[in-house]
């Protein structure tokens, strides 16, 4: 029973490891001190933007570290890089050291490595301990990761509201004291064991209360801004006492199971009938796998192919003689007919869904991180500037609740089944209207309101991807799979970053501009109009790609839910 508690103690120490591991958030909150600093160009500003989202294409290295090294190695390692990485650029920053401009590169590259090590390690701790209810324990602990920013700026007003630059000494920090305090769970991670039905209930219970703590979390870091030191210093320790609070969740469950022991002869308590992930859904899935398999060949729309190494992958055809139009087409083609099919890589890239999907996350929340990455220079340039961690509060915020979102196909299934690349394609939507909102108007509140849309809509994307990537691709497949799309990000990052940042230094005129320390600054509407109406516009593209990609895939959504309630049904 013990094993249970270190469980949800392990569950805990990945929410901290996700809280305050998501220290690339915040570089719009020093970003305009480096630039002044290192007395550079916008553009070359956006390259450091882009070596940090450039260590996600290094995050298979943390995957193969994570199989030759302990889990608790990996941490450190990630810490440790972390800590140079930021810890440097903090020197740098209060003029301590001084390093030339490719170093800087290079440390922002380290910086931004180590936070794909820290998810690899979140990431392994779900999957290993929490194996039935896999999709809500990465979705939740996901979504403390886009508070981090949120989180950030409540420790920097409260150490030193005057200067941005004690958030390179916190993120250099923070994430070495939190592997430290995560240690204890990492190393006495219990044996993994087989659930009863009845177990797998109350696990599903205890998600749901630490999703409510969570909602409790994000919504206390919204409303409540601190307006002096004192003020600031309560409401930091408000929030570290609403991240410690689920430790509550390992005695529970202990003191639930002894009472279970020693009362369950006087009281018979029946099981809740609320059931998020049935416990056979495995076994129902490999069923599902084996009878389409056999099937397929046998009708008139499908055919079994092989890849070149001999694996068979479903693909539709259209025997029916009759010419289709090029929508028909393109919806039809080589669509998959099942779930779950694993997919190696080879075979990966040469499917149309998955460079639908591709162009849907590239579209879409690669372009809300580009855009949070330029939230100092957008409220600088609108003269918001003494609002900047105001703004990373709010983008930080609305993205967690997007995240804990993302669990929400899991909980409405019961209720509503509705296929997760529909849902997807829902969570995109705000995002071209928040960047037409933007072009149109300069005020405070429309700049509010676009940052909460795209970091609403971006943050369900980012955490709603593992899953959608395990469903459409295969969930043995998933790591090295998830990794091939996530090269969009670094991508993403460079075009992005370089559009906005030659649209800004292109209205830097004088009559738009000032000189702060030998970097032009760029002051007006001018700065970011174009870039918003091109955003927008590559935003739609996202959402075209989306709702196309959910047209293709729904079918496999609705065969799978048919057939899984009706194996479930002749179980029960």
């Amino acid at each position: 029973m013990a094993g249970q508690s270190r469980k949800w103690m392990i569950l805990v120490a990945t929410i901290w490891i996700q809280a305050f591991t998501g220290t690339n958030f915040d570089f719009s909150a020093y970003s305009s001190e480096m630039k002044a600093v290192l007395g550079i160009s916008q553009v070359q500003l956006n390259y450091l933007a882009v070596a940090s989202d450039l260590g996600k294409a290094f995050g298979w290295s943390s995957g193969l570290a994570s199989l030759c090294l302990p889990l608790w190695v990996v941490t450190f390692v990630a810490a440790f890089m972390g800590f140079f990485g930021y810890g440097l650029q903090w020197l740098l920053i209060r003029n301590v050291i001084a390093l030339p401009y490719f170093l800087v590169f290079l440390l922002c590259l380290l910086a931004g490595c180590s936070i794909c090590w820290f998810n690899t390690v979140c990431f392994v701790l779900c999957n290993k301990n929490f194996p039935t209810n896999r999709p809500l324990a990465i979705s939740l602990t996901v979504s403390f990761n886009g508070v981090s920013a949120a989180l950030y700026a409540l420790a920097a007003t409260s150490i030193e509201h005057s200067s941005h630059a004690i958030y390179l000494l916190l993120n250099a920090i923070v994430p070495l004291i939190t592997s430290f305090v995560a240690l204890v769970p990492i190393l006495r991670q219990p044996p993994l064991d087989p659930l009863p039905p009845d177990a797998v209930r109350r696990e599903s219970l205890i998600f749901l209360l630490l999703n409510f703590l969570a909602v409790v979390t994000g919504i206390y870091l919204l409303l409540l801004s601190p307006t002096d030191l004192t003020t600031a210093r309560l409401l930091f320790s408000g929030a570290i006492f609403l991240l410690i609070l689920p430790l509550g969740i390992p005695g529970i469950v202990y003191a639930r199971d002894w009472v279970r022991r020693n009362v369950h002869s006087s009281f018979h308590l029946q099981g809740s009938g609320f059931l998020l992930v049935d416990v056979d859904d495995l076994e129902l899935h490999k069923e599902l796998i084996t009878r389409e398999n056999s099937s397929l060949g046998t009708g008139s729309v499908t055919q079994l192919v092989e890849d070149h190494n001999g694996s068979p992958y479903a693909v539709s055809r259209q025997n029916t003689g009759v010419s289709d139009g090029c929508c028909d087409t393109v919806i039809e083609k080589d669509r998959l007919l099942m779930l779950g099919e694993e997919h190696k890589a080879q075979m990966l890239v040469r499917r149309l869904d998955f460079w639908l999907y591709y162009v849907a996350y590239f579209c879409g929340g690669t372009i809300g991180l580009v855009y949070s990455n330029n939230l100092g220079q957008i409220a600088q340039s609108l003269g918001q500037g003494s609002n900047t961690s105001t703004l990373i509060t709010l983008y930080s915020s609305f993205s967690f609740f997007g995240r804990l979102l993302s669990a929400a196909p899991d909980f409405l299934r019961v209720k509503v089944y509705f296929a997760r690349t529909g849902w997807m394609a829902i969570a995109l939507l705000p995002t071209p209207i928040a960047f037409f909102l933007l072009a149109s108007s300069g005020s405070a509140i429309t700049l509010q309101v676009g940052t909460a849309l795209i970091g609403l809509s971006s943050g369900f994307i980012f955490a709603a991807a593992v899953s959608v990537t395990s469903e459409l691709f295969g969930p043995y497949s998933v790591g090295v799979n998830h990794n091939i799309l996530i090269t969009n990000i670094p991508v993403g990052s460079l075009v992005y970053g370089v559009l906005a940042a030659l649209v800004y230094d292109a209205n830097a005129t004088p009559s738009f501009a000032s000189i702060v320390a030998d970097s032009l600054v760029c002051m007006g509407r001018k700065c970011y109009f174009l870039t918003f109406v091109w955003w927008g516009c590559i935003s739609l593209l996202g959402l075209a790609s989306s709702v196309l990609l959910f047209l293709r895939t729904r079918p496999a959504y609705e065969r799978f839910e048919k057939d899984r309630s009706r194996l479930s049904a002749q179980l029960y």
